[in-house]
């Protein structure tokens, strides 16, 4: 491992880390994921999965299901970042569960160049897809950070 790779991957590490506290935030019972958009060493926006704006912090029905209208983190990290003055073009997006396949679309069209996940999914036609435009892909399992990268 050369000297730049290892820097980039306890960066990796931190980052999802933060990922991680970040995805706490979320109200859903069933599940809490965590994004955050890095461009260049810097966190241009964040996100975690739960209801729009302005709806009840509630993200399961009555039969413990997620609602419909649930946002991914991803999704809400790339909605934020459209609504202010920066551009998530060329950017890292990481995020602590496996993209699906429409939170993959949105990664494409948001000109993400590069997208680190901590867990994996059943389902791949996500990666797949973000494979497939050229996105760089990388897995950082959650289960094996922590606190010191030297320990890691």
């Amino acid at each position: 491992m050369t000297e730049a790779t290892s820097k980039q991957t306890a960066l990796d590490k931190r980052y999802m880390r933060m990922a991680l506290i970040w995805a706490e935030n979320s109200y859903c019972e069933r599940r809490k994921v965590g994004a955050l958009l890095i461009k260049d060493k810097m966190i241009i926006s964040d996100g975690y999965n739960g209801t729009p704006s302005g709806f009840e912090n509630i993200c399961e029905d009555e039969t413990n299901r997620t609602k419909p209208y649930v946002l991914h983190a991803e999704a809400n990290a790339i909605s934020k970042v459209a609504r202010s003055y920066n551009s998530s073009d060329g950017a890292t997006l990481y995020v602590t569960a496996c993209p699906c396949i429409e939170c993959a679309k949105l990664i494409i069209q948001a000109g993400i160049r590069r997208v680190v996940y901590g867990e994996p999914y059943h389902m791949d036609d996500g990666l797949k897809l973000l494979q497939r435009a050229g996105i760089e892909v990388v897995f950082c399992d959650n289960t094996k950070l922590h606190g010191n990268d030297k320990e890691d």
